[in-house]
């Protein structure tokens, strides 16, 4: 650790550090996590500044999550604030390591775990808008056919979601599928030449800002 501590703190400069057993950590800086990291470790700490304050920190603080690492016990009785904590803290604000035992660069790494971030976002719209669970299936067959329907269906929404940024729509996937449910399609008959032809009404402005996603020549517009 004294070797990051030691490395001059600048954006995209990584530190490759080499285990005995082939593994490796990949630590990086950004003046962005810095000053993340420097205020929520200063409002934690002001809370607790301020409970010990008014005298009312006590032992039990010092189980809880959160900021509790600042805290000392003395006499096993006092409890108060260790700034000195607090300073040394400060030493790895900015800093973020991710340990792995792949051949990637450390770039490819962060980058890697920095997009994170899209997989769980696709769990929770998987599990959420998709509805993956609750499931009433109790055959394994009908259980994998109900996940890889899912699935496809979040490829679908996904592939949506890039076209709707890559046209720059200022709708999101949910808003766009909430107006196209407003779509209406229609059938006119034209006796002279005794057939239908079918329509599709676009009838507002948001049906008209997302009509070029639906493939079709027949737009009716009122």
């Amino acid at each position: 650790m004294e070797k990051i501590i030691a490395t001059e703190h600048r954006n995209g400069v990584f530190n490759d550090i080499k285990y005995p057993d082939g593994d490796r950590l990949i630590v990086g800086y950004s003046d962005e996590r810095a000053k993340k990291n420097a205020h929520d470790r200063e409002e934690g700490v002001e809370r607790l500044r301020k409970r010990y304050a008014k005298g009312t920190l006590t032992k039990a603080d010092i189980n809880k999550r959160g900021y509790n690492k600042f805290l000392s016990v003395s006499s096993g009785v006092t409890v108060s604030v260790d700034e000195e904590k607090v300073k040394h803290d400060a030493i790895w604000d900015g800093l973020k390591g991710y340990k792995t035992n792949t051949d990637l660069s450390p770039e490819e790494v962060y980058e890697a775990y920095q997009n994170l971030w899209n997989v769980e976002r696709s769990f929770r719209i998987t599990k959420g808008t998709l509805d993956v669970r609750p499931m009433f299936h109790f055959t394994p067959r009908r259980i994998e056919a109900h996940v890889c329907i899912c699935f496809v269906a979040l490829k679908v929404y996904k592939e949506l979601e890039r076209l709707l940024k890559q046209s720059g729509c200022q709708y999101s996937v949910d808003e766009v599928l909430r107006i196209a449910e407003t779509v209406v399609t229609i059938e006119i008959a034209r006796p002279e030449n005794n057939d239908t032809v079918t329509k599709t009404l676009c009838l507002t402005k948001e049906e008209r800002a997302i009509s070029y996603l639906i493939e079709t020549d027949d737009w009716l517009e009122l």
